[in-house]
């Protein structure tokens, strides 16, 4: 399996996109309606309308990559926050292509502690 660095940026596009698109139109996509650098160090994510397909695209210094994902059974849990744009982590998104519900995962808040003196 392929697997992203921790340090990438995920951005996942919330609205299903027509899969014919190819690198050029979800170039054209990541600039104008996201209005994010698609030659950027980062990953853009698209799903289809039955959220059986996931698109990743990236560009890795020398050209645009391209990586598609069909479930041939399951459909992929895509977040459903209110905002057009959706930032992950790179953990996050490997846990949406193994077909985990992030919205529903809640963390313990982060403490923070003082040294009583």
């Amino acid at each position: 399996m392929f697997r992203l660095g921790a340090d990438v940026q995920v951005y996942l596009h919330r609205e299903p996109i027509d899969f014919r698109a190819g690198i050029n139109s979800l170039a054209v996509l990541v600039q104008e309606t996201m209005a994010l650098d698609p030659f950027a160090p980062a990953v853009f994510a698209f799903c289809n309308r039955r959220r059986d397909r996931m698109k990743l695209l990236f560009f890795d210094r020398s050209g645009f990559v391209l990586v598609l994902k069909r479930l041939t059974e399951d459909k992929f849990r895509w977040p459903r926050r209110e905002v057009p744009v959706v930032r992950l982590t790179s953990e996050q998104l490997h846990w949406i292509l193994d077909g985990i519900d992030i919205d529903a995962m809640v963390r313990h808040p982060a403490r923070h502690y003082q040294v009583a003196g």
